[in-house]
């Protein structure tokens, strides 16, 4: 797995090509990060614009799990609240 940058460096480093009209190659080595990378983080700001939530291909699958995993999580949850009820219930009676 590659290294994690906030979404405040990415805006940065975006800012730095665009504003001051450094070349990809000199920002990207100026901030020691990849030149194909760099270039990832400038098409992806022409293609959404200023949003910082835009999130990565690995983040919104990360998401889309994440959401999965939850929705299993609740209906158990759920299920478990059922039995306890039903079982508490069934005890008190005997």
């Amino acid at each position: 797995m590659g290294k994690r940058y906030s979404i405040e460096f990415k805006q940065g480093a975006v800012s730095l090509v665009e504003d001051s009209g450094l070349s990809v190659a000199k920002a990207a080595k100026d901030l020691g990060v990849g030149i194909s990378t760099l270039d990832k983080w400038l098409r992806r700001h022409k293609e959404h614009g200023k949003d910082p939530n835009i999130l990565s291909e690995s983040e919104l699958l990360e998401l889309k799990r994440l959401r999965k995993e939850n929705q299993t999580l609740r209906i158990e949850r759920d299920l478990l609240k059922k039995m306890a009820t039903y079982f508490a219930k069934d005890s008190e009676a005997k």
